[in-house]
């Protein structure tokens, strides 16, 4: 069994620390400074971190080859093949028509861009973040915004920032759940925790997801939907995640949030007029009728309804009947993690679950196969969409095999554990950078669920040396993460094929992104310093 070895470089923790970095590095100046498309930035990445795994912390080859197709097939499967599905749902309204109609009854609701957003990027998207997560709601969102005369690239960016807020929630829960099966901690208390940490943050991210689009002049004409968007959803957020659970914690929030800004839309209006830069024109909406509406909608209706069964406990018993789980070769216990990443030394498990059936993804798939039915599209139509839609999604299917490549290729060979030991070691500092460690966590991984899996031991670990409360640090954790959402190669990806955006515009939204989640994130560690060292 091979060992992992924390501080390769002269046994300094901070030169090693720094080596282990250089992947990251290369990611960023690429896709940062160079303005590289993101599979370029992605698969050089890639590179620089086969050579640290090898020639830094001397990896064996078959066991980085292994690491290496472990991470890409998670990659595209469950996460490729949710945004393959939510691309071709989307595809499926505009070939009908019934994406003008979609349109029309939004802009019936208000053609105002900004609350557009707010009801689409932030309210829709929790929803769907709750329900699916892993890519989803950004998806979805995304490509609404856009066939709604977003510019794509803004389109892109204001869902990316808007998917912030219901990340430590997504996918009924999983992010705190797989925490406490992790950590050994009680869900129950984790689940209060990032609640308390995320809600005062989700009560201004609607008002600052409007500074983003337009400033703070733009902000002015829609302050009662802003901050009736975020009382909705804070005050449901934090109820829920501390007295209910949370599994239910993004559904209900998001589901606030829709039905008081529906309600706010039919008695209020903005005094001013707002326009977004590139946005394409817009028309007067029509009223097509309920029937007609409805009809249009059921895409998306058919994608709640199957996502929210998918999550039923009766119904995933069968789906699971479907599912293959199983050691992956070459690297399933055949690496031992050491103190202090872990408590005590123990092989690391790599087990790849391959759930056709229960999978997100596939309960879209059986939405896209419903909304053909109900739209009446012809089979050969619907073929043709799948093909159009493979064609589109290539490279973006490319930077996400890739990106997952590299996170889980640091992931076993050690370096992202040095690079966490290395946050750890701030002392007392360390409630600032808890957080930051679940957002570089999310970062490489693309997912609050990997980055509470991979820290959320060295969070306990580092908390009970310090003295320091362990539930509240590794709820940090998680809630920290969200933050690093919107910066993932990842999440990029999906918000640029969604879009249909232009490959050199993805450094541009790298770097509008990065500025926001730096921010966001440094916020977030002050609350957990907050509440860390001031008893309440």
């Amino acid at each position: 069994m091979w060992q992992q070895h924390y501080t390769p470089i002269a046994e300094s923790l901070g030169l090693s620390a720094l080596v282990a970095s250089f992947p990251v590095f290369i990611l960023l100046l690429l896709i940062g400074v160079k303005r590289k498309p993101a599979w370029m930035a992605a698969l050089a990445g890639l590179g620089a971190a086969i050579v640290v795994a090898l020639g830094v912390y001397h990896m064996p080859v078959p066991t980085m080859l292994s690491a290496i197709g472990y991470g890409a097939a998670f990659g595209l499967f469950p996460i490729g093949w949710i945004v393959y599905w939510a691309i071709v749902l989307y595809r499926i309204t505009v070939e009908t028509g019934n994406f003008e109609i979609i349109k029309d009854s939004i802009g019936g609701l208000t053609e105002d861009r900004r609350l557009q957003a707010l009801l689409i990027a932030f309210a829709l998207g929790a929803f769907i973040e709750g329900a699916a997560g892993f890519g989803t709601p950004v998806a979805v969102a995304a490509a609404m915004l856009t066939g709604l005369g977003f510019s794509p690239f803004y389109a892109a960016g204001i869902c990316l920032v808007a998917n912030t807020a219901p990340v430590a929630f997504g996918s009924i829960g999983i992010p705190v759940v797989t925490l406490a099966g992790i950590t050994g901690l009680p869900l129950n208390a984790l689940s209060a925790w990032v609640g308390r940490i995320c809600a005062p943050i989700s009560l201004f991210i609607p008002a600052y997801l409007i500074v983003v689009m337009g400033g703070f002049k733009a902000l002015r004409g829609v302050i009662p939907a802003a901050a009736l968007c975020g009382v909705a959803f804070a005050g449901t957020q934090f109820y829920v995640s501390n007295y209910i659970g949370p599994q239910l914690t993004d559904i209900l929030s998001a589901l606030a949030a829709i039905v008081s800004l529906v309600f706010l839309f039919k008695v209020w209006r903005p005094s001013d007029t707002f326009h977004m830069k590139d946005e394409a024109s817009s028309h007067t909406p029509v009223n097509h009728g309920f029937g007609k509406t409805l009809l249009a909608w059921s895409p998306y209706l058919y994608l709640v309804v199957f996502v929210l069964l998918w999550g039923n406990d009766s119904v995933k018993q069968y789906l699971n009947l479907a599912t293959t789980k199983f050691a992956w070769p070459g690297l399933h216990n055949v690496i031992e993690r050491i103190p202090p990443t872990v408590a005590k030394s123990s092989p690391y498990a790599a087990e790849y679950t391959f759930n056709i059936l229960g999978a997100s993804g596939t309960a879209c798939l059986f939405a896209t196969i419903a909304a053909m039915i109900t739209l009446r599209m012809a089979v050969g139509k619907y073929v043709a969409i799948l093909f159009a839609v493979g064609r589109q999604l290539f490279l973006s299917m490319v930077t996400i095999a890739a990106v997952l490549g590299l996170a889980f290729l640091m992931n076993y060979c050690g370096a992202t554990a040095t690079m966490g030991l290395a946050f750890a070691a701030t002392g007392a500092l360390f409630p600032f950078f808890s957080a930051l460690l679940g957002w570089l966590g999310v970062f490489l991984t693309g997912s609050d669920t990997s980055a509470n899996a991979l820290f959320g031991n060295l969070q306990v670990v580092t908390a009970n040396k310090l003295g320091l409360d362990p539930i509240l640090m590794a709820s940090a954790n998680s809630a920290g993460g969200v933050m690093g959402k919107m910066i993932s190669l990842q999440s990029i990806a999906v918000a640029a094929a969604a879009t249909g955006m232009k490959s050199e515009d993805e450094a541009r939204l790298f770097r509008f992104t990065t500025r926001h989640s730096i921010l966001l994130a440094t916020v977030l560690g002050l609350i957990t310093v907050v509440y860390a060292y001031l008893k309440f």
